[in-house]
């Protein structure tokens, strides 16, 4: 037997709360009955008092919410084979991890601020779409294969940092010719790469790997991620504070956005370019009016295993003792 809905045993929290109020009704009634009659004169005037049938109804009561709980946490047991089919898209996640990434001109920084937004993203896909990773810097690296294993992704995604790619910079031609690896020998479906960055390219010729991935039939949609104006890179410095990266002539290094470039490789790929704002992030809307409309493909048909539900039973159980409750007369007969 498993329970779909386990976060119903929670509910039993409230039992010694029921049987706390059953308790103090009951003496309460008692207290006002005392105000009329000394407790040995009671069940000759009342005629009414039974504590015999009071415990038994606390008791049904107490039952009933036994198995109404059980069955919010739905039991399942016994399953039947069924044949499911799966329809979707392949979509191949790149993102950004130089230590421009660590700027703050979104907040908490642009790295931080991409993987909360992928996660939202992937929250939202209802599992008929295969999804990647790959993390670039100055080289570019597969971080989890295609895969319907969402949970799987999300903990590749949580461990993203500027020291997942040991060699520094900004090789955006990198990752677009890892991602063209990463679709190698699949067909019939549109390809299609997230390119996440700030659009600084140190080297590397984006362009011409563009052009690669378009003969290649895959389209980049690129996601600019930080403000035009740009801001200093704050890095961990040797004492863990945070101090303003400088490069070989001792000069702040402040990182802008190039929309220009992503707007290129975007065009280039048959794709689209977003710039991702202060309050909204751009991969809903990426994916609504972009990602959906491209051409799926049908994976092979897997059996599912699906188990038969089994709330009924305890549901069923919980009503007879509820009524039961109800026809026990705590007013004893008359001779």
């Amino acid at each position: 037997m498993i329970f779909a809905n386990p976060q119903a045993w929670h509910l039993f929290w409230l039992l010694p709360l029921i049987a706390f109020g059953l308790h103090w009704f009951y003496q309460h009634r008692c207290r006002m009955m005392s105000r009329f009659a000394q407790d040995h004169l009671l069940s000759e005037l009342a005629r009414g008092g039974d504590k015999k049938l009071y415990r038994w109804k606390a008791v049904f009561l107490i039952a009933a919410f036994v198995f109404m709980v059980i069955a919010l946490s739905r039991p399942q047991w016994g399953y039947h084979q069924l044949s499911v089919r799966r329809h979707g898209l392949d979509i191949m996640f790149t993102i950004d991890v130089s230590k421009s990434m660590l700027t703050q001109d979104v907040l908490p920084s642009r790295l931080e601020r991409v993987k909360l937004a992928v996660r939202d993203m992937v929250k939202n896909l209802d599992g008929s779409d295969r999804i990647g990773l790959i993390a670039f810097a100055g080289d570019a690296m597969l971080m989890c294969p295609f895969t319907y294993d969402y949970n799987g992704f999300l903990l590749s995604l949580d461990d993203l940092s500027v020291d997942s790619i040991p060699r520094g910079g900004t090789d955006i031609a990198a990752a677009i010719d890892e991602s063209i690896k990463a679709y190698q020998g699949m067909v019939n479906s549109d390809k299609a790469v997230v390119l996440i960055t700030d659009g600084e390219q140190e080297e590397g010729d984006a362009v011409s790997a563009a052009r690669r991935a378009s003969q290649k039939g895959i389209r980049i949609f690129t996601v600019g991620v930080g403000t035009r104006a740009g801001d200093l890179i704050q890095v961990p410095g040797a004492n863990g504070q945070l101090e303003f990266l400088k490069d070989s002539n001792g000069d702040y290094i402040k990182s802008h956005l190039n929309e220009n470039l992503l707007q290129q490789i975007a065009y280039l790929t048959g794709g689209a370019y977003v710039h991702s704002g202060a309050e909204r992030f751009g991969l809903d809307y990426l994916y609504d009016r972009q990602l959906s409309k491209l051409k799926k493909h049908d994976a092979e048909a897997k059996m599912a295993r699906l188990y038969d539900e089994r709330f009924q039973w305890p549901l069923t159980l919980a009503f007879i003792l509820l009524l039961i409750e109800m026809l026990i007369l705590t007013r004893r007969k008359t001779a």
